[in-house]
């Protein structure tokens, strides 16, 4: 059983969920620091997400760590993390802020490989998108340091995006879909777009357009601390998608008023 196996097809085998249906996919966000990993570790979350980095020391032999910026240093290396979670059933989600930290994290990767029997998906943002400022990650290095350890990982691949309550906020345009088609139509590997939930709704044409491009393709919506977004628009991604083909990454309230509105049952 390989990561690139559909997470659905992997926990519906699992029995951990009971429909091919990426709503019911629960996630773990940002479980970084041992307090929050452990507390993840317990939860009912099926994926386990946590952003990776080098260390602000910058010594030449430093560990990747387990933080997400501006944060620079943690209480958990990616060796400590992958130790705890390797003893879990958990899928997990990597997410990486610098170019720097991913071989490191790929040969920590490989050391427990056969430990890992379950989805494991690697996410960066290599692409401006929407009112996006942060700096991306260089596409090539990126996807080609990955595929050379791991040829069957599942990729995340994202947009820098921005978010302001005060402004009109631009969706993704087309010019961004298919510059991100241009990067995935080369790959073999399973691709996952995070795109985030407040701009979804003013893509749909565009992002309907991407997942009909790959059977490969799935959209994860995803949300900021202070994003305005109404559960409408999720109930609108949820008619016009193919269910098995979205999945929600989403805060609560509203993953809670989201899951009740379409019937799935939230185990709190």
């Amino acid at each position: 059983r390989c990561w690139h196996e559909n997470i659905l097809e992997y926990f519906l085998r699992n029995s951990q969920i009971t429909a091919e249906d990426g709503a019911e996919i629960t996630w773990y966000h940002a479980a970084n620091h041992k307090a929050q990993m452990n507390e993840a570790l317990k939860s009912t979350a099926h994926m386990i997400e946590a952003d990776v980095l080098l260390p602000s020391d910058g010594s030449e032999h430093s560990q990747p760590i387990m933080a997400h910026p501006p944060e620079t240093n943690s209480d958990n290396t990616l060796q400590e993390w992958l130790t705890e979670v390797t003893k879990s059933n958990k899928g997990i989600k990597l997410d990486f802020k610098s170019l720097a930290a991913v071989e490191p994290s790929m040969m920590l990767l490989e050391n427990v490989k056969r430990h890992l029997k379950r989805p494991v998906w690697i996410n960066a943002d290599i692409l401006p998108g929407p009112n996006g400022n942060s700096k991306v990650i260089d596409a090539k290095p990126f996807l080609d340091t990955v595929t050379f350890f791991f040829p069957d990982v599942t990729f995340s691949l994202g947009w820098t995006t921005g978010w302001h309550p005060e402004k009109v906020n631009e969706g993704y345009s087309w010019t961004m879909v298919k510059e991100m088609e241009y990067i995935c139509n080369e790959l073999s590997q399973p691709v996952t777009f995070p795109v985030r939930a407040a701009l979804v709704r003013q893509s749909c044409s565009q992002l309907l357009w991407l997942l009909k491009q790959s059977s490969r393709y799935s959209l994860t919506i995803w949300t900021g601390k202070n994003d305005n977004y109404s559960i409408e628009d999720l109930l609108y991604i949820r008619d016009h998608f193919d269910k098995k083909q979205v999945f929600y990454d989403i805060l609560e309230p509203q993953n809670h008023e989201f899951k009740q509105a379409i019937g799935i049952k939230v185990n709190l």
